[in-house]
């Protein structure tokens, strides 16, 4: 019985993997005969797994969309990426979302093993969420969630950290630290450490951070030069040159906007019916795109490459919408 328990899982998963597995595949992969592999189908079915099977020579099976939400089969690493994802979004001001992520993480958290509940504990309780104001990068960095967790993990236990970390102008090196907290910025990961080389406190992009490695040895936490570990990288952020700096004017009281794009912007208010927008950006397509999204009138103030973008773009969608134009397009 443990045996038919654990092949069935095992098929669940695989089910859950691809949107559709031919026969001969899944039993090749489960080591069984296509009898068994219908059993145990038909197994998985009375659990209430939608299991759609394809008849012929092309056959096989896939899992479907069903009435309601069957279990799910997840691994350790979808587990604490589940884990971190759900505590962001309890952390945000996106409406409706915070009460039911917390009543989810809630579940996630009962059922984990320790070892992954330990994980997920040193990634909530080290990360300080900082929301997006003030341009944390526009595009997202790939960080090694096991590098993730060696810092969360020695942030937490205040353990010396060394890793190899590469500089924006390219130079890499080993850095021995104390780490003091984690920050996640936009869309990006921030260490907050002091260097026990250049003896100051330094702020590390996770994404460029390789091998961390606990030393062993812990140490007495020192007083960041800052309100919070957010603050410390906000301020460090803001003396790096940006190549735009966005200033639009929007006739639209400031909480109706702030309430939109408040986490992503600077909103300060000019009366009761204007306001105005500042924003540092690397890019002038996401200032765009985000105004316009806002289905507000605006006055552009600077920079003018943002008034010649939105004048592109404004010909662009008078020229794709008119009729013409579709008439062209129509198959």
């Amino acid at each position: 019985m443990a045996d038919t328990s654990a092949r069935t899982l095992r098929l669940l998963t695989l089910l859950q993997s691809h949107r559709f597995w031919p026969g001969e595949d899944l039993s090749a992969r489960l080591g069984i005969s296509a009898r068994t592999l219908r059993r145990d189908v038909d197994r998985l079915r009375e659990l209430g797994y939608p299991v759609e099977a394809r008849r012929g020579v092309d056959g096989g099976y896939q899992l479907a969309a069903g009435a309601a939400l069957p279990p799910l089969v997840i691994d350790d690493e979808e587990a604490v990426a589940l884990a971190v994802g759900l505590q962001a979004a309890a952390d945000g001001a996106v409406e409706g979302l915070a009460e039911a992520s917390v009543r989810a993480l809630a579940k996630v958290v009962q059922v984990m093993p320790a070892r992954l509940r330990r994980r997920m504990e040193a990634l909530r309780t080290v990360t300080v969420p900082a929301g997006w104001r003030g341009d944390g990068g526009n595009d997202a960095a790939r960080i090694d969630p096991d590098a993730l967790t060696a810092v969360a993990l020695a942030c937490r236990d205040t353990e010396r950290l060394r890793f190899q970390y590469g500089t924006a102008d390219g130079r890499a090196g080993e850095r021995h630290t104390e780490p003091h907290h984690l920050v996640r910025l936009g869309r990006r990961w921030y260490l907050v450490a002091y260097d026990l080389t250049r003896h100051d406190w330094r702020t590390f992009r996770l994404d460029r951070l390789t091998a961390p490695a606990p030393t062993g040895a812990h140490f007495l936490p020192r007083t960041l030069p800052a309100t919070d570990a957010a603050e410390f990288v906000r301020a460090g952020l803001s003396g790096q040159s940006r190549p735009h700096r966005v200033e639009v004017l929007l006739d639209a009281p400031a909480e109706t906007v702030r309430q939109r794009i408040g986490t992503w912007a600077e909103i300060e208010e000019l009366d009761e019916d204007r306001c105005r927008i500042l924003m540092n950006s690397e890019s002038l397509d996401w200032p765009a795109m985000a105004i316009g999204s806002l289905d507000i009138d605006f006055r552009v103030v600077s920079p003018p490459e943002l008034t010649a973008l939105l004048a592109t773009w404004g010909e662009r969608f008078t020229r794709c919408t008119r009729p013409d134009q579709q008439a062209e397009s129509a198959p």
